[in-house]
């Protein structure tokens, strides 16, 4: 593959997320104001959306605990962008190198109003020919708190087995039930699943060799997001990131692996 379909999300001043197809791809704050990352997986064949939210609530926010809007005006300085960037590889993403697609920005000039969080959307088609993705098809979930406790337990048990089984050197449930997410990301990417899946198996391992614990999953404070309308389910801890992940290690490095799921007739699937 000579190009590789990239989104670029820059923040000044502000907060910043980035979402395509109703996917959230990537956020930005004060500590790190800039992120890149390639889009293959979640870019469709004709009409696809790309978002850009302003100051967006936590990712693990409930309806209940968002306040209400609040109208603030605009120092003139803060501003965001996303773009769809498509560069050679090999060549840095930047505008210079690359070919935009889209863009998206926010830069209210001083004293304008504004309410947070602010969204901001373009529809547009890409240059592109990848298959319908599976996520695409899958039922948008609107979950009824029984149904909700019930796939969180699932979920649970799930990323709690694989976390036991990576410490013991096992990863072969994982392999198996992570099986079309590494089908689709070679056919997104052309790129061999086996080549893929060798070289995660070899981080995996050097894990477990370390013998990094990895974090606990509790299923109360597990958090369910949905994305794509509800379409997937982004399996996250309270604090907003991965919920399958390891603690810091001697360095204070943290190994992070998310997992976006879907749920057919009351199972959950990895697809992403």
């Amino acid at each position: 593959m000579d190009r590789l379909l990239t989104l670029k999300l820059d923040a000044i001043g502000c907060e910043a997320e980035a979402l395509l197809n109703g996917v959230p791809l990537a956020r930005v704050d004060a500590a790190r104001p800039r992120a890149l990352v390639p889009i293959h997986e979640y870019t469709l064949a004709g009409m696809n959306r790309l978002e850009l939210v302003v100051w967006p609530h936590p990712a693990t926010a409930k309806p209940e605990d968002i306040p209400p809007p609040l109208k603030l005006k605009a120092d003139g300085l803060a501003m965001a962008s996303a773009r769809i960037l498509l560069p050679r590889m090999g060549n840095t993403v930047d505008e210079g190198s690359s070919r935009s697609l889209a863009e998206v920005v926010w830069a209210p000039a001083t004293g304008e109003s504004f309410e947070p969080p602010v969204s901001i959307t373009q529809d547009l088609q890409l240059p592109v020919s990848f298959p319908r993705w599976r996520w695409m098809d899958m039922p948008a979930t609107e979950l009824q708190p029984a149904q909700l406790a019930a796939l969180k337990a699932q979920a649970a048990a799930m990323l709690q087995q694989f976390g036991r089984e990576f410490a013991a050197g096992d990863f072969n449930t994982f392999f198996k039930a992570t099986q079309l997410r590494s089908e689709e990301l070679a056919v997104a990417y052309q790129r061999p699943a086996e080549q893929s899946n060798a070289q995660l198996r070899e981080r995996l391992q050097g894990i477990a060799a370390a013998r990094t614990p990895w974090a606990p999953v509790d299923p109360e404070s597990l958090v369910l997001r949905r994305l794509a309308g509800g379409r997937l389910l982004e399996a996250l801890s309270a604090d907003g990131q991965p919920a399958l992940r390891t603690e810091p290690d001697a360095h204070g490095k943290v190994y992070a692996f998310p997992m976006r799921l879907a749920t057919v007739d009351g199972r959950l699937y990895v697809l992403r």
